[in-house]
């Protein structure tokens, strides 16, 4: 009958169509596969709005603060990739997908990757962002070693990408214990080949972490001396005074003993004159105080005292000490060389007269003088 056709035909139709839903592909219905792909379209869609309007909103207000942590969480948002949201979606959208579907493997396996990926580049930003934080304070602090800094920061980064891989391993299914326990046994084999190597790279580590010199420090170890120019990861140049550049092993360096001039906040000076023995002991007794004020007189010093010392072999010595309140040693010489100068100024006007030298040899003479029991004493130059 003619009309049984049209009426039986949507019918048929429907069938096919919920037929070819249920149909089965990787463990899944197509239906299933569907409602996943919708699902994981849209909230792709929907986060990489949302990335989009945080980065507008929170940059705007990061500009408006002193605070480094919104900048932080603005570089953060504005890092993360693509492929990290891929995996977020395609996470979401395998909810919907059969259990047993064959496709899940390789999901986690992509899955796992980006994350891994996304991972690295949010710990990399953090680092980056310590970096530059350290950089600036030090810039500020310790201008010189704001480069120093770096060394450790490249062994940070090696450590944190080493543990993003050996988690990445194990969620693959791979034994990490045996692969640690391999790359520990090589491990003990390079270290003992290369151990200068590495001995220095950690007196390096020392040197920055523990500063006890930074570049452009005054420093004396030994019977070198000379300004820090350069730190790196073996080995520290120093520029000598005779002009030469001395290369030190950052190992070697730390086993001696280092003498740091550009930490002094003061200089103490002793230094010594001795007058003649011939000098009234009214003068004498008189010297002490005229060192002294000639000492206090000066700009940027701090007497400290001036004594009698003793009896010399043929001088009567005085010692004076007194501290120059800066650590340049230029500023030490123009001070001294006033104070020398203004002592032999006071003393010649005193009539006081410096010491040097001498030996008096007495001869025996014969005759009247002999008989006499008399000696001439004979005084030679100081040559003599």
């Amino acid at each position: 009958m003619p009309g049984i056709g049209p009426r039986h035909g949507p019918h048929r139709s429907g069938r096919h169509v919920t037929s070819a839903l249920d149909t089965l592909f990787l463990g899944s219905s197509l239906q299933q596969w569907l409602i996943a792909l919708a699902v994981a379209v849209g909230v792709y869609l929907v986060l990489r709005v949302v990335r989009r309007v945080l980065v507008l909103k929170l940059g705007a207000l990061a500009q408006r603060t002193a605070t480094r942590l919104d900048d932080m969480v603005v570089s953060l948002i504005s890092r993360t990739h693509g492929s990290f949201l891929f995996a977020v979606t395609a996470w979401l959208g395998s909810q919907f997908l059969a259990p047993a579907t064959n496709a899940q493997p390789t999901l986690h396996v992509v899955i796992l990757l980006a994350v891994v990926f996304q991972a690295a580049r949010w710990g990399n930003t953090l680092i980056k962002a310590g970096v530059e934080w350290q950089v600036g304070r030090l810039k500020l602090d310790h201008p010189a070693q704001a480069t120093t800094v770096q060394a450790v920061i490249f062994l940070v980064r090696v450590a944190f990408f080493a543990v993003l891989l050996l988690v990445a391993l194990d969620n693959l299914g791979i034994n990490v214990s045996a692969l640690v326990t391999s790359l520990g046994i090589g491990g003990i084999a390079v270290a003992l080949a290369v151990q200068n190597v590495l001995g220095d790279l950690f007196a390096s580590l020392s040197i920055v972490l523990d500063q006890p010199f930074v570049v452009g420090d005054f420093i004396v170890t030994g019977e070198h001396a000379g300004t820090v120019e350069h730190i790196g990861l073996k080995t520290t140049r120093v520029r000598s005074l005779s002009g030469e550049q001395l290369v030190f092993a950052n190992s070697d360096l730390l086993k001696s003993r280092i003498h740091n001039y550009k930490r002094m906040d003061e200089r103490r000076i002793l230094f010594g004159i001795g007058v003649i023995y011939e000098t009234p002991p009214d003068q004498l007794a008189g010297i002490s105080a005229m060192l002294g004020e000639i000492v206090a007189a000066q700009e940027g010093v701090r007497f400290d005292r001036a004594h009698f010392k003793g009896f010399g072999d043929s001088s009567l010595d005085f010692e004076i000490v007194y501290y120059v309140l800066s650590s340049d040693y230029n500023k030490y010489m123009d001070v001294q060389q006033a104070i020398n100068l203004e002592i032999f100024r006071r003393f010649t006007a005193a009539g006081l007269s410096f010491a040097y030298p001498t030996r008096t040899v007495y001869l025996q003479k014969t005759g009247s003088d002999a008989a006499e029991g008399r000696q001439t004493p004979v005084p030679l130059p100081p040559s003599a």
